[in-house]
Formats: C-alpha cells, sequence, structure tokens
C-alpha cells in the first residue's frame, strides 16, 4: 500500500483525447450520460468474465459498496467505518471473542512484537524495539497519559495512573530517551519500505515527521501481520484480532503493549482528534487481500475504489491531523482531495505493478469490465502479452489516476503551510511513475515503472513552487492551474 494524504469528467478528457483511444472516450462518455453505474451494467452484459471473487460474495460486496458516501464532483466516494457481513469480518469478530473469552493475554509468536518479524528486521539490519522492559513501557505510557487532555482517555483501574507532576527528573529522562529511539526506529523502517514516503518526511518539521513515522509503522506492521507466511489462517486472525483490540484499548484507555505503540500515544496526546476508523478501516483492507476471506478480483472501478479507500485513503485521514489545516480550512473541507491523494496513490501502484502481481501473488486488482471493454483477458496478463487493446487500456487507467492526481492537488494549498511541500513532493514524485509506464511503451507486464532517488530530488524545486501562491496563477509550463475548492475540477 502507498502512504500519505491522498469515472473522469469531460472537461479533463476532452483535453487528453488525441492521445487516448477513442474507447476511452466513449467509456466515459457512456458513465457521464447514464450515470453512476451505468457503465458497469452494461459493460457486464456486454462481456461476463469468470465468476471467481474470493471469500466475498457478491451479496456482500454490493451491501458494502451501497453504503459508501459519494463526495463533491461525484468523483470519491467515502467509504468510512463501513462493515459488511462479510465471512472476514465474522472471522475477525470470531478470533477477538476467542482472545476475549479465553480469559488470558494474547502472547503473539516469534519475539513478541505483533507485526515486527524476521523480515522487517533483515530490512531494517538490526534488531528492533528490544532497548527497553516491559515496566518501563508502562512508565512511559503513564506518563503520556498524565499529559493527555482529561477528556481523551477513560481510566482503567488496572493500569498505573499518576499525575504529571509526580514524575522526577530521572524517570522523564529515561521516558525521553524510550522514546527518542523509538521514534529513531520508526523512522528506520520507514526509510527500508518506503523510500518515497520517507524522502517526504524529511520536508516535515520534527514533531510532525516523527509522528508520520510513527502513523507508517503502524500500518506497515497491519501489512505484515496479515501477509507474513503462516502454516494457516486462524494464528493471523488471532494476531490481526489481538492487534485491534490493542488499537481500540490505546485510544480507550491509553495502553501500549510495545515501544512502537508508545509512539502512536504520544501522538495520539499531541493530535487528540486524530480520528480510529482510519485505523480500523485500513484492517478490513488487508483483509480484502486474504485469500478465501477477502475479494480476488474486482468487477468494477467502484469495488476497487472500496479496496482503495481502505488501503491507501485511510493514510491520508490519518495524516490531515498531523499536517494541519490552513487558515478557513478544516479536516472535513480537506477530506475529498485527501481520499483522491489516496485513490491516485494507489492505482499508480496497482498499474505498476501489473505483471508483479500477476506472476507472485495470482492477483489481478484491474477492475475486469474495463479488461472486458478493450479486449483483455487475465490469460493475456498472466502470459505478459502486451499488444495494442493493452496499451490503450493502460492509457484509460493512466487518465483516471491522474484525474485523481487533479483533483489532490486542490488539497496542498488546503493544509497549513509547513506541511504543503512534503505532500505536494510526494505527489509529484509518486505521480512520475504514471510518466515512467507510459516511456515504457505502456508496458507494465514486463518491466517495472521505476523512479530514481537523484530524479526525485530534482523535482523538489519545482514541487516547492507548486506550493507557493503565484503558481495558481503562474503555473510551470505545461502545468495546470489549481482549482479552489469552489471551481469545477476533472
Amino acid at each position: 500500500s502507498s502512504l500519505l494524504v491522498i469515472g473522469v469528467a469531460d472537461a479533463f478528457l476532452s483535453n487528453s483525447r488525441t492521445a487516448v483511444s477513442m474507447k476511452v472516450a466513449d467509456v466515459y462518455d457512456m458513465k457521464n450520460q447514464k450515470g453512476v453505474g451505468a457503465t458497469s451494467t452494461y459493460l457486464h452484459s456486454l462481456a461476463p468474465m469468470p465468476s471467481k471473487r474470493g471469500g466475498k460474495s457478491e451479496e456482500e460486496i454490493q451491501v458494502e459498496l451501497s453504503s459508501g458516501k459519494v463526495m463533491e464532483g461525484g468523483k470519491v466516494i467515502d467509504f468510512e467505518a463501513i462493515k459488511g457481513p462479510s465471512h472476514a469480518e465474522q472471522a475477525l469478530q470470531g478470533a477477538k471473542d476467542t482472545i476475549v473469552s479465553s480469559g488470558e493475554k494474547y502472547i503473539p509468536p516469534g519475539n513478541g512484537i505483533l507485526g515486527i518479524n524476521d523480515d522487517v528486521v533483515s530490512e531494517v539490519g538490526h534488531e528492533l524495539g528490544q532497548f527497553a522492559t516491559p515496566g518501563q513501557i508502562q512508565l512511559c505510557a503513564a506518563y503520556l497519559r498524565s499529559k493527555a487532555p482529561k477528556s481523551l482517555f477513560e481510566t482503567n483501574p488496572n493500569s498505573i495512573n499518576r499525575e504529571e507532576s509526580s514524575f522526577s527528573e530521572e524517570e522523564k529522562n529515561t521516558i525521553d530517551s524510550i522514546l527518542r529511539k523509538a521514534y529513531v526506529e520508526s523512522g528506520e523502517v520507514t526509510s527500508a519500505f518506503a523510500k518515497t514516503f520517507f524522502l517526504g518526511t524529511q520536508l516535515l518539521p520534527e514533531l510532525p515527521r516523527e509522528a508520520i513515522w510513527a502513523i507508517y509503522v503502524w500500518c506497515r506492521r497491519t501489512d505484515e501481520i496479515v501477509d507474513a507466511p503462516r502454516d494457516s489462517d486462524e494464528e493471523m486472525l488471532n494476531d490481526l484480532g489481538s492487534w485491534e483490540m490493542r488499537l481500540e484499548a490505546l485510544w480507550k484507555h491509553g495502553e501500549v503493549e510495545d515501544v512502537y505503540d508508545l509512539c502512536l500515544l504520544d501522538v495520539l496526546v499531541r493530535y487528540p482528534n486524530l480520528p480510529i476508523t482510519p485505523f480500523t478501516d485500513m484492517i478490513r483492507g488487508m483483509l480484502m487481500d486474504v485469500p478465501g476471506l477477502g475479494q480476488e478480483r474486482y468487477e468494477s472501478f467502484d469495488e476497487l475504489h472500496l479496496y482503495c479507500y481502505r488501503v491507501a485513503g485511510t493514510v491520508g485521514l490519518m495524516s490531515l491531523p498531523v499536517f494541519g489545516c490552513a487558515e478557513g480550512y478544516n479536516d472535513q473541507i480537506a477530506r475529498e482531495p485527501a481520499l483522491s491523494l489516496g485513490v491516485a496513490f494507489q492505482l499508480t501502484n496497482i498499474l505498476r505493478d501489473v505483471g508483479e502481481d500477476a506472476e507472485k501473488r495470482g492477483r489481478v486488482y484491474l477492475p475486469r469490465e474495463d479488461m472486458a471493454t478493450f479486449g483483455v483477458t487475465e490469460e493475456q496478463i498472466l502470459a505478459k502479452k502486451v499488444d495494442q487493446n493493452y496499451v490503450d487500456f493502460m492509457k484509460f487507467q493512466i487518465e483516471r489516476a491522474k484525474m485523481y492526481y487533479e483533483r489532490a492537488r486542490r488539497g496542498v494549498f488546503m493544509l497549513a503551510p509547513e506541511s504543503r511541500l512534503p505532500v505536494q513532493s510526494s505527489l509529484d514524485a509518486y505521480g512520475k511513475i504514471l510518466d515512467k509506464i507510459e516511456e515504457n511503451g505502456y508496458d507494465s507486464l514486463t518491466t517495472r515503472a521505476y523512479v530514481g532517488k537523484w530524479e526525485k530530488l530534482s523535482m523538489i524545486p519545482m514541487s516547492w513552487y507548486k506550493t507557493q501562491d503565484i503558481s495558481r496563477t503562474l503555473p510551470f509550463p505545461g502545468d495546470k492551474p489549481v482549482p479552489t475548492l469552489d471551481e469545477p475540477t476533472p
């Protein structure tokens, strides 16, 4: 999944028709003329695809989709807190019920730090999270809770509860040392697994930079819990059920289990309006990738939109309270651009990794209705055959992704000034991947689009200019003016 704040309309498409096949224009026109969902019904009747869907039934999928909230402009759907009656949801709840009924503290396998497995340690290059005793961790948590707004947490009589003034200077020095080390390691994990994202965080002031690292590590750990090789899904569900229960306990009581939980608790104390919902929604996004529990194929773009919200749009919502908003804006106003960026980032991931996902994971995320429209088959993808149909198909998908980047750009000026450059630079660097796919002849089956470190760095001055007010009236040559929230967007 990709991290940071995160149909196409006729106005945007009309500027691109020379580069996009008439098939693409026809599809957009059908949707615009007949309304949301019209294209889905029409295309499904044209070329039905195989019925393999994974662990979700058609009814379960439709319940979730129908619960989404269509946002301003009709291009972004907010799927916040949608929990359909799926097998995955029931399995996760069953695991949580089993843990509760056992009456015992859940002990994860391995080194006892959920989501920090041998692969993570190997990637970082040294042991992680082993520098504080359980007692020291709980002392840190008690201190952080003592600094929180009085109404933020409910008191748990089984936890250490002290006033901030009761902590000695020696204790405070120990606490500060542990938190410093935890944040340093969080930055190392972020750097190891998300280089473009990490580069963007370097442009933030220290406190929000550390907060974003803490959020990223939580997301990384969630991904590792779901994706780590295991003997059975039962072990994964037990870990994930325990993980969600820990999250709930952190938000309700300020309770923690390890040093990286301390970082997230510290973030919550600093940013008390940080909501828990995007975190629980991301857990459900990760479950969508589990064979037999999730969704192995996506019939329509609306279905893929739900996946994009859960694994990427949620990161934008987690980040908004940290980034802060400019005067006159708030998290709710900035929500649609943040969700747009999540969709843009995840679509970029999917388009970049078509061949790799099919070969290594047996997954095809591309909407099957779109594939049918352009005459692209799963067999062709697995055989890594790039023909004109696939090229036209990729042009269509890239234009859709670029539209979401354009919508997301509006949100940059809604952010606090110190947060604009990190978001804009990440937006530009990630969007460049789409240009690389085009330069590779739209071949994302045998060639992986890649933007090098020095190329990313060279883009920062242009990204900085885009965050300045003058860029709204004097854009870079070839760049589009950024509309305000009240102006029409693609």
